[in-house]
Order: structure tokens, then sequence, then C-alpha cells
């Protein structure tokens, strides 16, 4: 078996079908099914958190607290804001940390149960006034944000470290996001069954701890599971005043910057998106509010599909024509959304043949949005380590921390201003609020022109990407 510990760095830019990086690890197919099961377990805690703080964290700052738009998208803003600082942090230092078990597993460890307790007090309602509840809601969120950081950017470091084969990493990435999505769902299944009040300040509260629970036992058990390989992974070289050269050829790495771009746009696209969504089913779409729960499972579901499409055809056809393929459906699913008729809320949804086919129109769209967008979480992810690579040092830490970062700083604007542009139109967040003309067309746009504009954005970035043979590597030749 190959020391990884002792084995030559590849080349700085290895062609498309260097045999260097045909090979894959040596891990018998036991260890595989075991690095991959409970690597995708890795992202179950932190996808959960992501999915239930996209759909429901404006809702609750809103419909349960009683905050107005604008402070609830800025408490959203600066959150990220200060998630995307301290991404740079931990990435240097797990990048440093020296440890029997690797670098990246002992924060991935010992974060977890603290995450989990952080996580679930997001959905406590502290006393006060509107100002004292912002100003705890802040703090809470800067402090869970931070232990989210300590576990998701040294595990998503660890899928460039764990194998040099591309297959194998994009299957990593599929597990992955597998994991998170399948959370994302449970997390959709729970808001459900506990939130069919939305104003209901205790019932996000069970759902706090309810889910702080799952984020720490999922996080512990990925630690378990990948130990043995983590062990063995690539690490990264160190050399005097590297941090401040690796940050100029970050630059100048092409490949890196264009990941960079689509990551940021498919992102932006999507947070939009998920914010929007239980606006736009009951208030645009006059779905009543236990159904709106309910009906973002299809986009789970075929979010879940679609990384097993986008997986196999990455692997047969490449990875840009899987983005090609998948990027088109999403964007055809926002502006088919733009312009849906809304349901007669006179009527059940199931009570009248117009309705109906309405309801089904919905659903159908739904699940054409989610085939598409699982491309963000897949394609993205997949396509960095080809950057890293081309680095003789490999800073996956580094790497992965400033993509991390830049993501969360266009996405805290991106909330910002979608807060304001709620503010801006009208909309009134009070239960059954009669909302005027210019609301409906900014939250009809926030699910349609806008994040379709940006995914066409996102192709257009990757036009100049050398995939040419990059899907084969990692295949036995």
């Amino acid at each position: 078996m190959r020391d990884l510990h002792n084995s030559p760095a590849p080349p700085l830019a290895p062609g498309p079908l260097d045999p260097a990086t045909l090979n894959p690890e040596p891990f018998s197919p036991a260890a595989e099914r075991r690095l991959l099961l409970t690597y995708g377990a890795g992202d179950v805690g932190t996808g959960m958190a992501a999915s239930l703080i996209g759909f429901y964290l404006f809702i609750f700052y809103t419909s349960a607290v009683g905050l107005p738009p604008w402070m609830a998208g800025l408490v959203l803003m600066l959150a990220r804001l200060w998630d995307a600082v301290n991404d740079p942090i931990v990435g240097w230092l797990s990048d440093r940390t020296k440890s029997p078990w690797g670098p990246r597993l002992p924060w991935i460890v010992w974060s977890a149960v603290p995450l989990g307790v952080a996580m679930a007090l997001m959905w406590w309602l502290p006393p006060g006034s509107q100002w004292t509840q912002f100003g705890i809601f802040v703090a809470i969120s800067i402090l869970a944000n931070s232990l989210y950081t300590c576990v998701n950017l040294p595990y998503s470091a660890l899928a460039a470290e764990l194998t040099t084969s591309t297959f194998l990493r994009t299957r990593l990435n599929a597990a992955r996001f597998t994991g998170s999505i399948t959370a994302g769902l449970v997390g959709i299944v729970l808001g459900g069954l506990l939130l069919r009040d939305l104003s209901n300040v205790q019932s996000y509260w069970r759902l706090g701890m309810i889910s702080g629970g799952i984020i720490a036992i999922s996080t512990l058990v990925c630690g378990w599971g990948i130990a043995p390989m983590a062990r063995q992974c690539q690490q990264p070289s160190h050399s005097p005043g590297s941090t401040r050269r690796w940050f100029r050829r970050a630059g100048r790495n092409r490949r890196f910057v264009m990941v960079l771009g689509l990551y940021l746009l498919l992102w932006c696209a999507l947070q939009i998106m998920q914010t929007a969504a239980l606006i736009y089913l009951p208030v645009v779409m006059r779905l009543p509010e236990g159904w709106s729960n309910w009906i973002l499972l299809p986009f789970q579901v075929s979010t879940l599909l679609g990384l097993q499409v986008w997986t196999a055809m990455s692997h047969r056809r490449g990875r840009l024509h899987a983005l090609r393929w998948g990027t088109g459906l999403w964007i055809t699913g926002c502006l088919l959304a733009m312009v849906l008729l809304p349901l007669d809320g006179a009527t059940g949804p199931l009570d009248s043949v117009a309705n109906v086919i309405r309801l089904i129109s919905l659903v159908g769209v739904i699940m054409l949005v989610g085939l598409g967008a699982s491309t963000a979480y897949l394609i993205p992810w997949s396509l960095l380590p080809d950057a890293i690579d081309a680095d003789p040092e490999k800073r996956a830490g580094l790497y992965s921390a400033w993509m991390v970062f830049t993501q969360k700083i266009c996405i805290s604007l991106a909330l910002f201003l979608f807060g304001n542009l709620m503010s801006f139109s009208g909309y009134q967040a009070a239960a059954g609020a009669i909302q005027p003309d210019s609301a409906l067309i900014a939250i009809r746009l926030c699910m349609g022109l806008i994040p379709a504009v940006l995914i066409a954005l996102g192709l257009v970035v990757m036009r100049r990407w050398p995939n040419k043979g990059l899907h084969l590597q990692g295949q036995q030749p």
C-alpha cells in the first residue's frame, strides 16, 4: 500500500489525462464504503442547520418574534458577515493544526456538541425590547456561525485531501450533499409537524432542541467514521510567508477564480429562493400555511435525485456538461415560478379542478427547480480540488475558507437586500395581511427573474473551463 505521507506531490498543473492523477486511492471496498457513508453524515448536521435557517429563520424573526423585515434581514446579514470573517481564520488554523489524527479531525469532533447547543439557541425568544432581542439574536448567531465554521470548513477541506481520484472526490461530494439534503428533508418534515402555526414561538424552540441534538450526534458519527482515513490523508505544506504568497497565487489561479464565481452566483440564487419560498407559497400562490411547509418536500426529494443524476452524468460526460443541463432546468423552473397562476383561496387546494391543476403545476415546477438546483451543491465543490491541485502547497483549508468566505459575504448582502426589498415593496409580515401588488411582484421576482439571471451569469463565468477529459480522472485505465 502506498504511504500517503511520503509519496511525492503531484505536479503543479497536471494535464487532463496525466497518469499521476489516474490511479485511485488504495482503499479497500469496505473502507471506501465506510468513508462515503460517514463522510456523508458529516454534512447532516450543518446541512440541517443551513436548511432550517434558510427556510424558517426569517419567518421566525418576523412572524413569531415581530421584528420588522429590515431588522430581520440585518440580523441575517451581520451573522453572515461574521461567518465570512472567521472562515479564513479557521482555514489558516486548521492548515497548521498538528495532531495524530490529522489537521482537520480535531476541529470537527471538539466542536460537535457546542454547535448543537448553539444551533438550538438560535430559536429561543429572549426577553426585552426589540433592540435588546436584536442584539441577543446577533450574539447567538455569531457564536453559532463560529462553531459551524469550526466543523464545516475543515470537513469541506477533507474532500480534496482524502483522495487524488477525481471520480472518488465527486462521489465524496455527492455523499456529502446527499446527507445534507436528506437532513434538509428531515428538517422540513420537522417544520411541517412542529410549525403548524408560524407565529407560535414555543414550536420554534422545540424545533431548535430536536435539530440541535441531531446536529451534534451526526457530526460525532462522521468524526468516528473517517478517523482512520483522515490520519493518512494528504497534508498541506508550509513555507515562511506562504500565506501572503498564497493570496497572490489564489488570485492568479484561473481555475479557482472560475469555481469561486460559479459558487457565488449559484448560491446567491439558491439562498434568495429559499428565503422567499415560505412567503411565495402562502402569499403569492395562496396555499394554506400548513400546506406551505409540506410542499417543500418535493424540492428536497428532487434535489436528492438530481445529485445522483448529475454525479452519473459528470462521470460519463464531464462536470461542465452536467452543469449546463442542470442549470438549464433550474432557469426554466425559475421563469415558470414567476408566472404560475395562484390557487383560489376561497376553496381548498383539492376542492376544485382548477386548484388541483394549479397545485400539480406548482409541485412540478418545484421539482424542476430542485432537480436543477442540486448542481449548486455538487458541481462547484467537485471542481474545487482541481484548483487546489494546481497549487504546489495544496492548502485545502485556505482555499475552502476563501471560497466559503466570499460566498457568505455575497449571501449576507443578498439577504439584507431581500429584507429591504420586502420592506420597500410594502410587504406585511402579519398573518392574514393583505399584501399590495408591489409586494407580490417583488416576491415573484425573487423566485424567478433574479435567480435566473444569477444562474445564467454562472454559466458565463465557466465558459472557458478546461474540462476536456477531466471527468475520466480517477478511473482505472
